[in-house]
C-alpha cells in the first residue's frame, strides 16, 4: 500500500541529489565562482551526482513498472530517456575530460557544462510533464 509513494520518494530524492549536484557543479565548469578549486566540488559533487543518479534509475526502473505499455506509448518519456541518455553521455566525456587535463580549461569543458546544464533540466521538466500526459 505504501510502496509506490516510497518509490516515487526515493526517486524525487535520487533526482534531486542528481541535479542539485550536477548543477552547480556544471556552473563552475562554465566558469563561475573561477576562485573556489575545482578537483575538490568535482570530486564532492560528481560522486553525490553519480549516487542520485543510481537511486533514480532504481526507483525509476519500478515506477516504469507499474505503466509500462503507457510509457512506451508516450512520446515524451521516450524524449525523457533520449534526454537521459545525451546527458549521461556528455558527463562521460567530461568526466574523461576532467581526469585527462587533471582539472580542465574552462574554454574545453564549457560548452559541455551548459549543455549539461539544459539537458538535466529538459530532463526534469520532461520527467514531470509524463506524469500529466
Amino acid at each position: 500500500m505504501l510502496v509506490y509513494p516510497l518509490v516515487n520518494a526515493g526517486h524525487i530524492l535520487g533526482v534531486a541529489l542528481l541535479v542539485g549536484s550536477v548543477l552547480p557543479l556544471d556552473l563552475r565548469l562554465a566558469g563561475l565562482w573561477p576562485q573556489v578549486r575545482l578537483v575538490p566540488v568535482w570530486r564532492m559533487l560528481s560522486r553525490t551526482a553519480a549516487s542520485g543518479f543510481l537511486l533514480a534509475l532504481l526507483t525509476g526502473l519500478l515506477l516504469f513498472a507499474t505503466r509500462a505499455t503507457e510509457y512506451v506509448e508516450s512520446m515524451l518519456f521516450l524524449a525523457k530517456l533520449a534526454l537521459i541518455l545525451a546527458a549521461g553521455l556528455n558527463a562521460a566525456w567530461l568526466a574523461r575530460r576532467f581526469r585527462t587535463l587533471l582539472g580542465p580549461s574552462p574554454a574545453v569543458v564549457r560548452p559541455a557544462a551548459v549543455a549539461s546544464i539544459f539537458a538535466w533540466v529538459g530532463v526534469l521538466v520532461l520527467g514531470r510533464l509524463v506524469g500529466y500526459f
